[in-house]
């Protein structure tokens, strides 16, 4: 059984005029059916509008489907009676780390969701201490969060994550607003939370971020238009151009270079050329 199944999800918005009555309405989500399965790495991809964000709320209970389910370990996200043992076992990780960000002290923060799940005094020290280290940030724990860098205040969120110790956490475009260096060092803690065994979904619009992942699931209108490993989805330009998306740099490279449709990163293309 799948980690996280949903099956024909349906999210709609709906616009009232100003006498209270449906004026207009839109789905977000139009028949999405897909699964996760433990230990992972999924990234998902579209234009802006095609629905990504509003599927990763729908990953952990924060948005419930007007139709169709979604399930966490067999958990429906619609049973009240289940929905903060989905919640702890499914995090969220947000574009903006100031919306994420609830306390004035970095450890205080971290230590925040743990707090509130009740864990024992003693345990929830060694998380935080575990957290911030995995994340690179111990240093910092006794600093006022806003003396904290763009990218340092995503670390702070994703430790915050981390400390819940959950099975699996949605990063929902978490690099979208940080610098070229931010986002190579969040990217970083994403792939060594993936090798620690945690399932990784990557809400991303940056296609090369999207390559380092196991599969890559591209959303259009709220439909899914393409699932595949990247290799596979970067070995079609015709399609990626179809969907309204660019062939990351490093592919675009690879091409050039007459490389095997394997070779998905800088890395890769490096190791490539040396042999």
């Amino acid at each position: 059984m799948a980690f996280i199944s949903v099956k024909d999800v349906v999210i709609e918005f709906i616009k009232y005029d100003e006498s209270g009555h449906p004026a207009s309405s839109k789905k977000a989500l139009d028949g999405v059916s897909l699964d996760i399965e433990k230990g992972s790495f999924t990234a998902i991809v579209g234009m802006n509008g095609s629905g990504k964000s509003t599927l990763a709320k729908c990953l952990n209970g924060l948005l419930l489907p007007k139709e169709g389910s979604v399930s966490v370990d067999g958990m429906d996200t619609k049973d009240d009676e289940h929905i903060w043992h989905i919640r702890s076992r499914v995090g969220m990780v947000f574009q903006n780390p100031d919306n994420q960000i609830v306390s004035s002290i970095v450890e205080d923060d971290v230590a925040f969701g743990p707090e509130n799940l009740g864990i024992e005094p003693a345990e929830i020290r060694r998380r935080v201490d575990d957290a911030l280290k995995k994340v690179g940030m111990y240093e910092k724990k006794d600093k006022g969060a806003h003396m904290l860098s763009g990218g340092q205040k995503q670390r702070i969120a994703i430790a915050g994550a981390v400390a819940m110790r959950p099975e699996c956490i949605v990063f929902d475009e978490p690099t979208a607003m940080l610098d070229p260096a931010g986002r190579e060092k969040v990217m970083e803690i994403i792939e060594e939370l993936n090798a620690d065994g945690i399932t990784c979904i990557l809400i991303t619009h940056f296609m090369d971020e999207a390559a380092e992942a196991d599969r890559i699931i591209v959303l259009k209108k709220g439909k899914i238009a393409a699932d595949a490993a990247p290799d596979e989805l970067f070995s079609d330009p015709a399609l990626i151009e179809e969907l309204g998306l660019d062939l990351p740099p490093a592919i675009q490279l690879r091409d050039k270079l007459g490389l095997d449709k394997s070779v998905n990163n800088i890395d890769a293309i490096a190791d490539a050329i040396r042999q």
